[in-house]
């Protein structure tokens, strides 16, 4: 499926789904209000499920020399998801170090990371076609991909905490230090 097609059909799915619960709208933030389908299954998934979490939005690729830090992020999701955390992994090229085959990407990331957090159809995640959830992340951030791995932090309340380049692996005590402070936070 392209890009163009995907994203159409994730804005169309987005629209079904307020149209028939409104109420979602209004307990979704508007950063989250976006649908992708999954790498796992390929189905929609709406992010607004994630809304009331913190959310770390990573975006990934299989032959970056920085891929293991899906480890690290896997890691952080166990130690916090009990608590309200969750990663969320967005295959791309755009640095041209992505497989092209969704399928492969998936068992790459969960046989050689033990990665389990969720995985989404690749996507653009810099300039004029970024995805419209990057888009959002790159516009409240005033910062944009440099490369693999780069990563947004979300508060509870749906905002942009943060946003940490490539060189911030999972374990740095800041990142860490900012994860356990918005887990504090109320939306």
């Amino acid at each position: 499926m392209s890009l163009a097609r995907s994203v159409a059909h994730s804005v169309a799915f987005a629209a079904a789904v307020f149209m028939t619960n409104p109420s979602s709208a209004a307990t979704c933030p508007s950063l989250l209000q976006h649908t992708f389908r999954s790498l796992q299954d390929d189905k929609p998934q709406n992010l607004c499920q994630y809304a009331g979490k913190v959310i770390l939005v990573v975006n990934t690729a299989s032959h970056c020399g920085f891929s293991p830090q899906e480890r690290g992020l896997q890691a952080l999701l166990d130690k916090y998801g009990p608590r309200g955390f969750v990663v969320l992994g967005f295959p791309s090229n755009d640095f041209h170090q992505e497989l092209d085959d969704p399928t492969k990407i998936v068992n790459f990331s969960r046989v050689t990371y033990g990665a389990t957090f969720p995985l989404f159809a690749p996507s653009h995640v810099t300039g004029a076609d970024a995805n419209p959830l990057f888009a959002e992340l790159i516009r409240a951030s005033g910062t944009s991909p440099k490369w693999n791995f780069y990563k947004y932090l979300i508060g509870r309340d749906g905002r942009v905490i943060d946003s940490y380049s490539s060189l911030t692996y999972p374990d740095n005590a800041g990142l860490d230090a900012a994860i356990v402070h918005a887990l504090a936070q109320r939306p």
